[in-house]
């Protein structure tokens, strides 16, 4: 006997054998597995008896378990149900997982409301609505919930009626989206018989909904109701048009749900084939994982119980017969808990052929999860992760700063910052920068000239103007200095275009910031070198490699955006030059002129007549400016 079950064996001979449910948990209180069982006594003593057989996770859930709990129900059809709550409330960590159980969404009709609304839920609710669904496709969801909008005129608003309504009618009724029911513009029969056909329509349906359409419309024109008849005759065109493409395949009449399996190891796929009118008219879809050492019985029963009795029970959607693949241990439970639906195992006949239908569609399913897996796993050419890889980082550089500097012959000195966001531009965080020391630093010409020789020893002829150190150590500063008090996230990669010296001038500010363990790289444009922090070689990646082609990118991306600000600042400062030779113009009025005009040129085009139309200015003045801009553009020449 296992030291675990010391302290719950004691419980065991007062277990009665009746149907219930049953929780291990741990010593936390933590329920690790729920199950249900016919006789409940002969269930948790097989846990107690030393079995070989048993699997291997079974063995190390029984080492976690302390405590256990009970819970009688009347048949083992109400077990069933139960334990599917169960598992849904706690999400046992050993209990087969339904690897897409999440909240899909349902389409609900609020039966229980005078006036039914018709919306969009992820929660399923016993109040008397009824649910259609759960959709895994959320695009044929909306597609359905469209199509009910267009042919039938169903309230969307969320009055309590008739408790409370409004005083006159939205726009939905003028546009003829509603009938108003808030204000009495139709009766209480005559909605819930247009909600009959929104729910038939849903059901899968369709040949009923056009019946009773086809009828209105002959009732409309026996009555000379020729409006309400034009408009039912466009309901029923749209019906008939849409009966067309949900016509997959045509199969033996019948309400049916089909069900197909599908495993690889531990993972499974499981497919229902919803056919309505001997029509195939949707397929739905779960995978399910954790099934180490599960027979296939098991994740069969597991599945049913959880989705397809404990979701849909309640909302009268299941059809009159259910086809699976095989027979499991539950399935007499499972017919006792689905009222109105029969449960088989066809072996021949169209059911049969219905049913290996089912079952490829599964291995489908499965197919593309683990291809999409597998991809996901290895994660081939995606540039972030094979950045990682190649400079040895230890996160994941999803977000990643590349800084630049641009100058004309060392004026007008720039500098941008352009961030990129799994491999992205995101360019709501790029800056630009007017860098403020220009000049050179005598004292440390040496040692700068010393750091632009490359790995090699001989000199760089690419080695930049001396101020571009000192400008990489501003621009870097400044930029942290205001991450750090804003409490900004930082980076996880900075990226400096140029060699080991900017390299160095960055690193040295982010030190002294207190953040110099950021990672720092430099990428030399002459022969694409990556340079790092405490290595004298550079790394030289592959010129395909998906890894350099994003460092690239950056490099690119920010070197485009400093020239364009350098140049956009160096034709303001020319066109100021030109205006400070203007006689009796201030900074007001050329600030005046540019703003009317653009440029020097645009003063030029203008003439005197329209600069003269600005305040301050008069046809003298106007004439004075433009006199001026003759006589610098005649030395220019």
């Amino acid at each position: 006997m296992l030291p675990a079950f010391t302290a719950v064996t004691a419980k065991i001979p007062h277990l009665p054998e009746s149907p219930g449910v049953y929780l291990w948990k741990d010593s936390g209180g933590r329920v690790l597995y729920v199950g249900k069982a016919k006789r409940l006594r002969s269930r948790v003593r097989s846990y107690i008896a030393a079995d070989a057989q048993m699997s291997v996770k079974t063995q190390h859930m029984l080492r976690q378990v302390a405590d256990l709990e009970t819970i009688l129900v009347p048949s083992e059809a109400h077990a069933l149900i139960l334990e599917a709550s169960l598992i849904k409330e706690h999400r046992p960590r050993y209990n087969i997982a339904l690897r897409d159980d999440k909240s899909y969404p349902y389409i609900k009709v609020t039966l229980q409301e005078p006036f039914p609304r018709v919306f969009v839920t992820r929660q399923l609710v016993d109040d008397g609505g009824r649910y259609f669904g759960p959709y895994t496709d959320v695009a044929r969801m909306r597609r359905a919930l469209n199509v009910v909008k267009q042919l039938f005129t169903v309230r969307s608003c969320r009055y309590d009626l008739l408790r409370e309504a409004p005083a006159r009618p939205c726009l939905d009724y003028y546009i003829k989206r509603c009938q108003a029911p808030c204000v009495g513009y139709i009766g209480k029969a005559d909605y819930r018989a247009m909600i009959a056909e929104v729910v038939a329509f849903l059901d899968g349906r369709t040949a009923d909904v056009v019946a009773r359409v086809r009828h209105r419309m002959a009732v409309a024109a026996e009555q000379l109701d020729f409006e309400r008849a034009a408009e039912l005759r466009d309901v029923l065109d749209r019906l008939t048009r849409l009966e067309e493409p949900t016509v997959v395949l045509e199969v033996e009449g019948g309400d049916r749900d089909v069900v197909g399996y599908a495993r690889d190891g531990d993972d499974a796929a499981i497919v229902i084939l919803r056919v309505r009118g001997g029509r195939l008219l949707a397929r739905d879809h779960r995978m399910l994982g954790n099934l180490e050492g599960e027979p296939d019985t098991a994740a069969l029963s597991a599945y049913l119980a959880r989705t397809y009795a404990g979701a849909e029970g309640s909302e009268g959607g299941r059809a009159a017969e259910l086809l699976v693949p095989f027979d499991f241990e539950d399935c007499e439970a499972l017919q006792g808990a689905l009222p109105g639906t029969v449960v088989r195992v066809p072996q021949r006949g169209p059911r049969r052929a219905l049913v290996d239908l089912a079952e490829q569609n599964a291995r489908h399913v499965l197919e593309e999860f683990k291809l999409a897996t597998s991809e996901a796993d290895e994660r081939a050419g995606d540039p972030v992760y094979e950045l990682q890889r190649e400079l040895g980082l230890q996160r994941i550089p999803r977000s990643l700063v590349c800084i630049d500097v641009s100058h004309a012959q060392g004026t007008d000195t720039v500098a941008s910052l352009v961030w990129f966001e799994n491999g992205r531009p995101r360019r709501a965080e790029y800056r630009k920068f007017k860098v403020r020391r220009e000049g050179h630093a005598g004292e440390e010409r040496g040692e700068r000239e010393a750091e632009t020789r490359d790995a090699g020893g001989g000199p760089n002829i690419d080695a930049p103007a001396i101020d571009d150190f000192a400008s990489i150590g501003e621009v870097v500063t400044r930029y942290f200095r205001r991450r750090l008090d804003e409490e900004k996230p930082l980076p996880d990669l900075i990226v400096i275009d140029g060699g080991k010296g900017q390299l160095n001038a960055a690193h040295a500010a982010l030190v002294a910031l207190g953040i110099g363990d950021i990672p720092l790289i430099s990428l030399a444009k002459r022969e694409e070198q990556v340079f790092t922090v405490g290595r004298s070689e550079p790394l030289r990646l592959a010129r395909r490699a998906p890894g350099l082609r994003l460092l690239q990118r950056a490099r690119d991306e920010a070197h485009r955006f400093a020239v364009t600000f350098q140049r956009h600042r160096r034709s303001v400062r020319t066109v100021t030059s030109e205006l400070l030779r203007v006689p009796g113009i201030g900074p007001a009025k050329r600030r005046q002129l540019l703003r009317a005009f653009g440029s020097v040129q645009g003063v030029r085009d203008a003439g005197a007549a329209r600069i003269a139309e600005l305040p301050g200015f008069t046809t003298r003045s106007a004439e004075r400016v433009l006199a001026a801009l003759a006589v610098a553009a005649g030395g220019a020449t």
